[in-house]
């Protein structure tokens, strides 16, 4: 049957229905009560959802990090430890409301947002259209507050156990607002450089965060790490983990409340979601797998410490291609992942001889760069089919599908946030290092934090 034939049909059959219709106003009221029925249940299935994603990031923090790094401390600094995850869990929270989530998300300049959301100003249960349509701007605005907590925390595993707690204070809120703000207003805010989706100049594909928070966290901790110097005894004395009991439970909470940190990027409960969880936990299992393999060669024996290493490296590493990349690449990438922050931290560090307590580094540092790289070349439109042309048209988006240009770009944000993490720590080590010093005494370190600067004890061990 030929097209014309086919419309004509089409036409005699949809014209009765149309008349009635319009005869029928009352029809008409119903089909607009049905279509508005089902916008508010997709943005009440949408909001559910990114509120329990908010509460998994949350969960990523405190108790996840706080206990994961708590246990690899000795034991005379296990609060003063845990305290860093908790008090920015505080800290962070009152920034944000005042005045970095507008940093982050407000305006629509290359570098950073503007003011128009200072003190929450303006964000309330109405969406925002250039960031999520279907849930209110105030679920958006908290589940991006998750991220901004968790970022700064992983830094605390370079420093650990020889920063003042003042001075890490003051060092988080500057390099939550100079560092963290404008990196993610770069790759997530509207007209932001590195933005993918909102009109960047060279779009660079971070879907959760590889360079927003790991690479920008671990860049920052090794600048941290090199400028404070290595603790008293390193790498003479013996610094092993006091509790590695509590640091597998902070480990397998870290992977599950990953689900909320890759999955929740996508901004609903969708398709895209679902690829994304799969490609999280498919990436965690396989680097797992990867740093024991690697360990095991090395050392000759596979450790617990290798493996809830080995799955946070995979967590990083398949956070930024989670929304792009199918189920074997993120299997891929995982284990690549995996031995890479592996060599990173058994042997690099090794040789070069500085002192990243907790390895933020190797595993964020460079497992978020392998997986930014990455993703430039396993991303594909069969996954994420959310960019096109002015014509419609699905375009392509990593090497896989024919595009290799999209690593450069991938390369240029990898660089732009290595060049910020770098230059905005170390200014801000200097002014705090010159307004109240930033290392403890030697007394105190020797002491331990716990006793030292806040005057308890992790554990009380009585005859």
């Amino acid at each position: 049957m030929k097209p014309t034939t086919k419309l004509c049909l089409l036409s005699l059959v949809s014209a009765p229905v149309t008349v009635w219709a319009q005869a029928n106003p009352d029809i008409q009221s119903r089909l607009a009560a049905v279509e508005a029925a089902a916008k508010s249940a997709q943005s009440a299935g949408d909001n559910a959802w990114m509120l329990t994603c908010a509460a998994l990031v949350l969960m990523m923090t405190g108790p996840g990090l706080a206990l994961f790094y708590g246990g690899l401390v000795r034991r005379k600094n296990v609060l003063s430890t845990m305290m860093h995850s908790f008090i920015l869990m505080a800290l962070v929270t009152v920034l944000w409301a005042i005045v970095s989530y507008s940093l982050a998300f407000g305006g629509d300049a290359p570098f950073i947002g503007d003011f128009r959301f200072a003190l929450l100003n303006n964000v309330g249960s109405a969406p925002n259209t250039d960031y999520a349509p279907t849930i209110p701007q105030q679920t958006f605005m908290v589940y991006q507050l998750m991220f901004a907590i968790i970022t700064p925390a992983l830094i605390s595993g370079a420093f650990a156990e020889r920063m003042k707690f003042s001075a890490m204070l003051l060092f988080m809120v500057l390099w939550a607002l100079l560092v963290y703000s404008p990196q993610a207003h770069m790759v997530w805010g509207k007209g932001g450089l590195l933005s993918a989706s909102l009109g960047g100049k060279f779009p660079c594909f971070d879907f959760a965060g590889g360079t927003v928070v790991h690479i920008t966290s671990g860049v920052s901790a090794l600048v941290c790490a090199l400028y404070m110097g290595k603790r008293i005894g390193y790498p003479s004395d013996t610094m092993k983990p006091h509790n590695l009991v509590i640091s597998v439970i902070g480990a397998c909470l870290l992977w599950v409340g990953w689900f909320g940190f890759n999955a929740g990027s996508a901004l609903n409960a969708s398709g895209l979601a679902s690829s994304a969880f799969v490609a999280t936990h498919f990436g965690a299992a396989a680097a797992a797998l990867g740093w024991m393999l690697g360990e095991w060669i090395h050392n000759g024996k596979p450790s617990m410490l290798g493996g809830i290493s080995g799955c946070v490296a995979g967590l990083v590493a398949i956070t930024p291609a989670s929304g792009f990349v199918q189920p074997f690449p993120a299997l891929l990438i995982g284990f690549v992942a995996g031995i890479v922050c592996f060599l990173m931290v058994a042997v690099i560090k090794q040789k070069f001889g500085y002192d990243d307590a907790l390895d933020a580094f190797g595993v964020h540092g460079i497992g978020g760069t392998v997986g930014a790289l990455l993703t430039g070349v396993f991303a594909t439109n069969l996954v994420n089919d959310g960019f096109k042309d002015s014509a419609g048209r699905v375009l392509p988006l990593g090497l896989v599908d024919g595009h290799p240009a999209q690593i450069l770009n991938q390369a240029i944000g990898c660089a732009i946030a290595w060049g910020l993490a770098i230059v905005g720590t170390l200014i801000i080590l200097k002014i705090c290092d010159a307004l109240i010093g930033v290392r403890v005494s030697k007394e105190q370190e020797i002491q331990g934090l716990d006793v030292g600067l806040h005057g308890e004890e992790g554990y009380i061990l009585e005859a």
